[in-house]
Formats: C-alpha cells, structure tokens, sequence
C-alpha cells in the first residue's frame, strides 16, 4: 500500500466518530454554560445557483421547481375533488454536498486505499455510497469554538490566493486572542478569502490561503473535533508541493479523525469582536453521504 503516516485511531477498531468522541456530555454542559446573552450568529453562505464550484470534484448547485401552483390546483380539483384550490410548490435540487458551507464527514478522503482508522475503502463503499465513515455517523457538534483571524494578524483585510497559514501564523492569532486551544474544540481560520464567495466566485476557487501540513498536525495534536476555515478546501491552493494533493485533508480526516468545515461565513462574528463562543453545528444525516450543508451558528 506504500509508506504514510496513516495510524488506526484510538478509540478502538469498530469507532465511526473520530475526535468528535472528546465531545462528551460533560464537556457540551459545560460549553453550554458559557451562553450568557442567548443570541445568535450565523457562519453560513447562502446556497443557490453561482455558488462556487471546484472542478472536478465539485459540481454545480441546481434548483428547479418540481410542483408548481398552477399545476397542483389543476390536478387537485380535476383529480381530487378539491374545492379548496391548494396550490402547492417544492422543488427538487441537484448538489455536490460539498456545496456552500459544509462539513466533510471522515469517509471523504483515503489515503491509498486505507480511509479512517485503517478501514479500506473496498470494504467500506458501495454504488450507492459509503457504508462506514459517511455523515450519518457524525453526531451534532455542540462545543467551543474558536475563530483564529490570521488575516487580522498580518496586519491586512485578507490573505492572497496561495498565501501559507502555518504553525506561526496559528500561534501568533492564538496569541493575540488570548486563548489556548482544549481537547474537543472547533478551531476556525479566518483568512479573509470569504470576501470572494459571493463577489467573485471564480477567483474564490481558483485558489486560496490556508493550512499547510504542519500546521494541520499542529492542531490535530491538539485534539480538536474539528477544523473550519473561509475558503474552499481549509487547506492552501495550490499547495506547497506540488506532488501531494490535499495533504491536510488526508491527515486530519484519514489519519486524525478531525472534521473540516468549509466556506464559513465570519462577517456577523467580526463584527460583534467575538473569538470563543458556543459552537453548534447539526449534519443532516444523508446516509452514506461523503458531508453535507450545514448552518453553524455561534452562540453568545
């Protein structure tokens, strides 16, 4: 299978869930108390048609209409009997769900053959998706969060495209916000590439600042359920060597466990000043999904 550094995790060969099983009841009791003024922020983008994509692993979000008013009536009163004249509208969507702000579940990324905890991936997909490691497995996060602005601490509005976030860019916006990092948190980078989401959404994939390798390990050694970022892929593109793609990825979910948040929305969270907040974020559960759209919200 080749030399890596993948390792089978800690919580025995038959666990699913990765880092998120620091999340205890203890600690989601004991995050739940720092919420003092019950309001709340949202981290997410809209998702509709224009979103950005990343070829050719993410394809293009679609909504049409399914039923519509007129059609529904029609067939109601000429079908059903209906005097009411209901008119009904749904719609029916084609996604990636890795589409907009989502979360990657730990099944998404393997390295060679071999996805989390030494699962293969022969032994764990089928036609219809995965049977281990999709996103019905991940339970709702409930937990610190911690927003890491490592644009702010360059001194600028945002990183540019390819800019490197490495372990003293993480340690210099830890410092600044007066924080040190606890088992189970979600630690989120801010790079500022977020402004390009909605304004420039070619650009915005077409490359961006984020995480390299050791910083990745930096953090995962630090046993966070999660890592998020405003950008596409939480990781630098193109990344530092050209000849590992998405390194990061395949450490923190099919070495570590740890999930990855994508194309978080910071806006509402810079504006109140806020670093460390209640973080609750809810995976529907798509079963055998490789992730899906969520809306996380800060808690204050």
């Amino acid at each position: 299978m080749g030399e890596h550094r993948h390792h089978k995790s800690r919580w025995g060969a038959d666990d699913q869930k990765g880092n998120m099983n620091l999340v205890t009841p203890d600690h989601i009791l004991r995050t739940l108390k720092s919420v003092k003024q019950g309001r709340m922020l949202d981290m997410s983008h809209d998702l509709k048609f224009g979103a950005p994509t990343l070829p050719p692993f993410i394809a293009p979000y679609l909504l049409g209409m399914w039923s519509t008013a007129d059609t529904t009536r029609r067939i109601a009163r000429e079908h059903m009997g209906a005097e009411n004249d209901p008119g009904v509208f749904t719609e029916r969507v084609e996604l990636c769900m890795h589409s907009g702000t989502h979360i990657d579940a730990l099944g998404h990324f393997t390295i060679g053959d071999e996805m989390f905890n030494g699962f293969t991936y022969q032994d764990s997909t089928n036609a219809w998706g995965l049977e281990r490691l999709g996103i019905e497995q991940m339970p709702p996060m409930i937990t610190r969060g911690i927003v890491l602005d490592v644009a702010g601490s360059a001194g600028g509005d945002f990183l540019e495209g390819g800019a490197v976030v490495g372990r003293k860019q993480l340690e210099a916006a830890l410092d600044k916000a007066k924080l040190t990092i606890e088992p189970g948190d979600v630690v989120m980078i801010r790079t500022g590439w977020g402004r390009f989401y909605g304004e420039n959404p070619a650009q915005y994939s077409a490359t961006e600042p984020g995480l390299d390798e050791e910083a990745a390990h930096w953090l995962t050694e630090r046993q966070v359920s999660a890592i998020g970022s405003d950008t596409m892929a939480v990781e630098v593109l193109p990344g530092v060597d050209p000849k590992r793609v998405f390194p990061v990825h395949q450490h923190c979910l099919a070495e570590a466990g740890v999930h990855l948040i994508e194309n978080l929305a910071f806006d509402s969270v810079m504006q109140e000043g806020v670093t460390n907040f209640c973080f609750v974020l809810i995976p529907v559960k798509f079963a055998g999904a490789t992730g899906c759209p969520v809306r996380p919200i800060a808690l204050l």
